[in-house]
Formats: structure tokens, C-alpha cells, sequence
């Protein structure tokens, strides 16, 4: 075997330090695994498999004594902390997004100027398939950049009846006039479903009933543009835009599990406004369902909202 091959294949801390021409210090963590929700392919939803961390940061060599002092190194725990954080946020569908974000994170780290991030699936057969990225710090880019905070928006649910009522202008009107940006939610068509039997199954037929409705609302008032995924919620919002969310992508790339049934529209709607940090869930037509944001109902035909 060559040396650039068993390079190739030998762990990310032999890469590092044959590809680094700077007098940098390494961190590592080595065989990191855990059990996660991951990868594109159906069958690989709804199951747990392992896949393993190797990650190799790079750190600026320190200046004086480091008396023994845990604040002025970069902790191992900030390396696990990014990937428990990337893998928490949503559920990930290729092992290279889950690479470059994770990596990202680490990079923000104020020590961290260039890292390795190895991932392999354990359990897709008899091997280990993977993959290996390089980052390294954008001098751009400051130390301690963070993504824009997204703005928080009032969250509207229609029951069927309030998104067939002829208020729904005037209710809109209102709603738009607020502070907040506004996102509308509705339930699944009244119509009987399709009944399964499986239950990942029978969830995306229920979400299907649901975005059916959604589409079917949009074409009450031009101002509803219906939207599914988190980036083009807080672009959306950021302009001005009112937004009739389409819930599939959220809720199947969840980590936090809505529950429940999918066509129960206003428990869907409140586990929605608790995962955009609504400033309120305004609800017409049904019962006021639990939430952590503040909850306000109003009655199906009352023209005014409260």
C-alpha cells in the first residue's frame, strides 16, 4: 500500500499533521459513536443506527503558561457539545451536511483555526461508509460570528371552518396590520383519509391531508405563499411576506417529535409556534390547545380578533 493511500485511510490526526505547514496544537476525538435518526433512503427513517465521530481541531498554540487552567484551552466537550448540538436541531439527511455543520460550529470557537471532521455510517453492512471534510477558519470572519437572529412571528390557526369562512379576509387584514410576522397554519381536509395500517405511513398520509388543505387555502387570498422549509420561513419573514406553512419537511425532519396525530391541526400548529418562538398563537374556530407561547382563541364568526 502506498502511502497516499494508507494516508486516505488512516485517522484524521495523521491527515492533519501531514497537510499542515503551521506550528499549530491538535485536539482530537477519536471513535466518538452514537445512535441517531440519519440518511435519505425510506428505509432509514424511523429507525436508530450508529454512526462514528473522528475529529481533529487545530488550535493556535498558546502564549505563557497555561497553569493548568481549563479557560484557555478548547475543551473537549465543546467538540461533542457541536455534535450533539448539529444532531439535535433536526434530523439530517446526508452525513456531509451533518459533516460541514458541525465543523462550522467548532470553527466558531474563538482556539479553533482549521478542523477535521470524519463521519461513517456502522450499520449499512458488513463496513463502514463515510465521509471526511476539511474546513478551516474564513479570516473574514470574525471569532465570534453568529447567525442573524430570526424574527418571531404570530401564528395564526384556521380551523377547516375558519379557512372556508367568508371572514377570512377581514381576519387576515388584521392579522398582517400586527407587529409580528404572520404564518398561518390550517388542518387537514374534513374528507375521511386513507387508513394504513403502518404508522410512519399513515403519518405522511395525514400530512399529505394537511398540505392539501394548506394548498387549498392558498388559493383563497394571494397574499398566502405557502412555505415548508425553516430557511424560507425566516427569509420570508425577514421581507415581509406572509407565509401559509406547509408542515411535511418540519415535522418528518424533526428530532422533537411533534406526537399526536398529524391531522389534529391545532396541536400541530402549537408545537409549531413553540419551535419558531412564536410571540403568540392565535387560534379561530377550535379549542385553545397547549402550548409555551401565549394562546388566544377567538369565536368562528367573530369578524374582530381580539
Amino acid at each position: 500500500m502506498t502511502d497516499d493511500i494508507r494516508l486516505a485511510f488512516a485517522h484524521p490526526a495523521e491527515r492533519a499533521a501531514a497537510s499542515s505547514g503551521l506550528p499549530h496544537d491538535r485536539i482530537s476525538l477519536r471513535d466518538y459513536v452514537v445512535e441517531v435518526e440519519i440518511g435519505a433512503f425510506q428505509q432509514e427513517r424511523g429507525h436508530l443506527q450508529r454512526i462514528r465521530f473522528n475529529v481533529v481541531v487545530e488550535v493556535v498554540p498558546l502564549t505563557g503558561p497555561i497553569d493548568d487552567d481549563v479557560d484557555r484551552i478548547l475543551s473537549y466537550d465543546r467538540v461533542t457539545e457541536a455534535i450533539a448540538a448539529e444532531l439535535g436541531a433536526q434530523r439530517i439527511n446526508l452525513l456531509e451536511t451533518l459533516a460541514a455543520r458541525v465543523a462550522e460550529r467548532i470553527l466558531a470557537e474563538p482556539q479553533a483555526q482549521r478542523v477535521f471532521v470524519r463521519i461513517e455510517k456502522l450499520d449499512r453492512g458488513p463496513f463502514a461508509l463515510g465521509v471526511e471534510i476539511v474546513r478551516t477558519r474564513d479570516a473574514a470572519m470574525p471569532v465570534d460570528a453568529t447567525a442573524t437572529d430570526a424574527p418571531q412571528p404570530r401564528v395564526l390557526f384556521l380551523s377547516a371552518q375558519a379557512a372556508a369562512s367568508g371572514l377570512l379576509g377581514s381576519w387576515l387584514d388584521q392579522a398582517t396590520a400586527m407587529a409580528a410576522p404572520l404564518i398561518v397554519c390550517t388542518e387537514g381536509l374534513t374528507m375521511p383519509t386513507p387508513q394504513a395500517g403502518h404508522a410512519l405511513a399513515q403519518r405522511r398520509i395525514d400530512l399529505l391531508a394537511v398540505e392539501q388543505a394548506v394548498w387549498v387555502l392558498a388559493a383563497r387570498d394571494p397574499r398566502l405563499i405557502v412555505v415548508a422549509s425553516r430557511t424560507e420561513l425566516d427569509w420570508a419573514m425577514k421581507n415581509g411576506q406572509t407565509c401559509l406553512w406547509a408542515p411535511s419537511k418540519m415535522v418528518l425532519d424533526a428530532v422533537d417529535d411533534p406526537g399526536g396525530p398529524a391531522r389534529d391541526g391545532a396541536a400541530l400548529a402549537a408545537w409549531f409556534a413553540d419551535r419558531m418562538a412564536a410571540v403568540e398563537l392565535l387560534v379561530i374556530g377550535a379549542d385553545a390547545p397547549q402550548a409555551g407561547v401565549p394562546v388566544r382563541t377567538v369565536v368562528l364568526h367573530d369578524a374582530r380578533l381580539p
